[in-house]
């Protein structure tokens, strides 16, 4: 998978490549669904959600540069493979997901297999996690219409953010966002995609 669907296509940063390696992605589907494991796809995970494809997982993961000493935030737990492959990299992870089945199903499969650096939260991703912030990276696993600005807020200065934005009913654009030292936030469009919608808790 790494060699054919990764490398391949331009993700070319060591430490993610080595955790696209190392993650289980077998052990984060359905049951029926693991001898399609590791194509190149997304595949359903129940509640009406997806774990995404391991291209894009190992595109947003390069994108904000992760190394050792970083807090991670990750929006959108999912089956939980994003944020397998933050944590073999860095310090801390932080997850939180909507739909409690979901995060549940996450948290003991996570669990399960060893990762201790990783910390859950059952809650709207709309309001990030204040408590742990600033962060040094974002990555936002479900397309909102606009920007959160609590992400914005609690990203680091100097940090970086990825995440879907658009509506629901067509494409979105995947974006970057960098909080610069001046302040400002630079965005920029990288390409179309299309993911689950950012859903809010009532």
């Amino acid at each position: 998978m790494v060699s054919q669907y990764l490398a391949s296509r331009g993700i070319s940063d060591k430490a993610t490549l080595e955790a696209m390696r190392n993650v289980e992605r077998h052990k984060m589907v359905p049951e029926a669904m693991r001898e399609h494991a590791y194509e190149d796809r997304p595949l359903p995970i129940g509640n009406g959600q997806t774990i995404s494809q391991p291209f894009m997982v190992a595109y947003m993961t390069q994108a904000i540069e992760p190394n050792p000493d970083m807090k991670v935030l990750e929006i959108g737990t999912g089956s939980g493979y994003q944020a397998a492959v933050l944590a073999e990299i860095v310090d801390k992870v932080y997850t939180i997901e909507t739909v409690e089945d979901l995060a549940e199903n996450a948290r003991n499969k996570l669990n399960e297999m060893g990762y201790e650096n990783i910390h859950f939260r059952i809650g709207d991703g709309y309001h990030g996690w204040e408590e742990h912030a600033p962060f040094d990276a974002i990555i936002v696993t479900a397309a909102p219409e606009n920007i959160p600005p609590k992400l914005i807020e609690q990203l680091k200065t100097g940090g970086k953010m990825i995440i879907p934005v658009g509506p629901i009913s067509s494409t979105q654009q995947l974006q970057l966002v960098e909080k610069r030292k001046d302040g400002k936030i630079n965005t920029k469009n990288l390409f179309p995609v299309r993911f689950v919608p950012f859903t809010r808790r009532n």
